[in-house]
């Protein structure tokens, strides 16, 4: 049996995308073993590559990704509903917050509270005296960690969200695609997305596998369970998580790890208070108003900084911003596939708001507690011995804790928090790769499929640590982040496209003529909209309906009130039309007329067996226009008496606003404009 027909047949997987990505991630292995230095020498060509030439782009892109979200927001858009606009939210609004709240910890809170904002208080970026550099290092850190971080997430789940719950497509990121690649997007060209997904996927867990094995070893050897956190203990700590997670994945015990993990944040928070409370209380609290301004008053100047004109920072920009922009884009789908299924019911501005305030409003919180402090130590207690192992970011967290009360307890609840959050996060990034690798997402993936995936998962991140450690499995995210933050862009514009769509489809009224129709001549009328209406038909509607009508009405207005009327055709024109004209001496002249306008009909309707009246690629309506340039509207279903009423309501509205503001608007005839 070969593969493709195993995968079809025993599986939950789309044989095609899964036979991609672990060709790729083996081939990457296999290199990495057997040719080791050549591999070495490739990837930092390809990382310094990537910082040389593209770190504009990751910048721009991910700039692009925040004022998009915000434009969203305050635009007519953002009371669009993800789902039907009857629907209620699944969660209530304070659930809702605490599990983005959730969403918002991790691993890397963990590894980078202490350690970023310390390593960046005694590295060149920073400048000044103490207080100056203390201030950077946070502004910094906070940009990495704060909206542009999570304006990827939200993207990403906003197109999920968005195209599941309204267009009501399946819960998958070529669902997203839908209003550029239509039906395309169950083809090969949706196969490419899921591709390009899974792979970053799988690089960006495995980066955070590769934080959390060193993390947990250093804790390890910190509170002397072992003598050394060597690359062996590193080896049996991903085995070891890996194996419970895909215990957890494949034997369906869901509630257990979601009650763990509800403990878990329990456990960060106390742990959190604890640093707030034995360590420099009252600085912490200033520091923290202090921080949340220079974030907010700095974030547009560093959203767009390249360090273009600080040559000698290229280097920090690129080990530090880049690297975290790439490894956000990798956790997109996986953290925006969550966020999206929480968030059903909830307004697009309600949406925005939630997931880009709460969880960044908590890492400045998070970092202002943990790095505020591990700086005070190190400058007032420490006498500089934590700065000094900012080589070994591991380390940190268990040392800073060893100048705070009860240092074993506190370490023994750090090494429980990292290590529930290593499991639940790589249990979830199971349920993740599953989802995208499947051809149907409402199939039950075999238990087999967990197995597989942790196995592929631990080998990789072993592989790359043995081979260069954490920088390699960090270069490894950079490359394969790169084509996937141009596909979100691309995203990005589908779901304003659909967004668009979805705006007409419910802003659009009944057809205006319909709002003369009784139950007269209903068969007449049944018989024209189910008939493509072809130029010679409007020709003739405006030959034998309006021209008529107009007449009629045209005599009346005269004969009778005096009125200057003319009557225009305009038959030999690109898009034939008459015109109905009431002329004035002072104001502008009231103008009604009726144009031929051309539709393009998709290709999709066409061939739709179901709509078989539906043949030709184009359609012709005869559409009203205006002496003052409004809108106008299909008229193709009136009859004569309907043209004339509809006529004088329009007249009508003109005669109301002379009397009002139609005197400063109507008051001018616009004049030609010099060549």
């Amino acid at each position: 049996m070969s593969l493709f027909h195993f995968l079809r047949n025993r599986s939950s997987f789309n044989p095609f995308v899964v036979s991609v990505t672990l060709s790729f991630v083996l081939l990457v292995i296999g290199i990495a073993l057997l040719i080791p230095q050549q591999a070495e020498t490739v990837l930092n060509a390809a990382k310094t590559g990537i910082f040389k030439n593209f770190s504009w782009f990751y910048i721009l892109a991910f700039s692009a990704f925040f004022f998009f979200l915000l434009a969203l927001s305050v635009s007519s858009f953002g009371n669009i509903k993800l789902g039907s606009n009857e629907e209620e939210p699944e969660f209530s609004f304070w659930s809702w917050l605490a599990m983005l709240f959730a969403a918002g910890m991790g691993v890397g809170l963990m590894f980078f509270g202490v350690a970023e904002p310390l390593t960046h208080y005694l590295s060149p970026i920073t400048e000044g005296g103490s207080g100056a550099r203390q201030q950077d290092a946070l502004l910094h850190t906070l940009f990495h960690w704060g909206v542009h971080a999570w304006s990827v997430y939200a993207a990403m789940a906003l197109a999920l969200a968005y195209f599941a719950f309204r267009y009501k497509l399946p819960l998958s990121l070529r669902s997203c695609f839908y209003p550029l690649l239509k039906e395309k997007i169950d083809g090969k060209a949706g196969d490419i997305i899921d591709i390009l997904a899974l792979v970053a996927t799988l690089f960006g867990i495995i980066t955070t596998l590769g934080f959390g094995a060193t993390q947990l070893g250093a804790g390890l050897a910190q509170i002397g369970w072992i003598s050394e956190n060597t690359f062996s203990v590193q080896t049996i700590v991903i085995f070891a998580v890996m194996g419970l997670a895909v215990a957890s994945a494949a034997s369906g015990i869901g509630k257990g790890v979601k009650i763990l993990s509800e403990m878990n944040l329990t456990l960060a928070f106390v742990l959190m208070v604890f640093v707030l409370a034995t360590g420099p209380t009252l600085h912490l609290l200033s520091a923290f108003n202090d921080n949340l301004g220079t974030y907010l008053s700095n974030l547009v100047q560093l959203s767009f900084k390249t360090y273009s004109y600080e040559q000698n920072h290229t280097e920090w920009f690129g080990g530090w911003t880049i690297l975290y922009w790439a490894w956000w884009c990798s956790w997109a789908p996986f953290v925006g596939l969550f966020i999206a299924r929480i968030s059903r019911g909830r307004t697009i501005r309600e949406f925005i708001f939630g997931v880009l305030a709460v969880p960044s409003l908590f890492c400045v919180i998070w970092f202002t507690i943990f790095g505020d402090t591990a700086i005070w130590i190190n400058d007032h207690t420490a006498a500089g011995a934590l700065g000094a192992l900012t080589g070994t970011p591991e380390k940190l967290l268990f040392r800073f804790l060893e100048y705070l009360p009860l240092p074993t307890i506190t370490g023994f609840v750090s090494l429980t928090v990292i290590a529930l959050f290593f499991i639940t996060s790589a249990d979830s990034g199971i349920y993740v790769l599953n989802n995208i690798a499947s051809r149907d997402k409402s199939l039950t993936a075999p238990r087999w499929q967990a197995v597989m995936w942790g196995l592929l998962m631990s080998a990789a991140a072993i592989v790359l640590l043995r081979f260069g450690g954490l920088p390699t499995l960090q270069t490894m995210t950079l490359i394969v982040a790169l084509p996937f933050a141009m596909l979100m862009l691309v995203m990005c514009l589908s779901l304003m496209r659909g967004l668009n769509a979805d705006h007409k489809y419910f802003s659009t009224a009944v057809t205006a003529s319909s709002v003369y129709w009784s139950g007269d001549n209903w068969q007449d009328r049944l018989e024209r909209m189910l008939n493509q209406t072809q130029e010679q038909d409007i020709l003739k509607f405006l030959k034998t309906t309006a021209l008529p009508a107009m007449r009629e009405l045209g005599e009346e207005l005269s004969d009778k009130y005096g009125l200057s009327v003319d009557i225009q055709t305009h038959f030999d024109r690109e898009e034939p039309a008459v015109e109905f004209t009431i002329h004035k001496e002072s104001l502008r002249d009231f103008m009604y007329g009726i144009k031929t306008i051309k539709r393009e009909v998709s290709e999709q309707l066409i061939k739709d067996g179901h709509l078989p009246h539906i043949r030709h690629n184009v359609t012709y309506e005869p559409y009203t226009y205006f002496f003052d340039g409004r809108s106008g509207y299909d008229v193709q279903y009136m009859n004569r008496r309907e043209l004339i009423a509809d006529i004088l309501k329009q007249y009508e509205r003109y005669l109301n606003l002379l009397t009002d503001v139609g005197q400063e608007l109507m008051s001018h005839q616009q004049t030609e404009l010099a060549e």
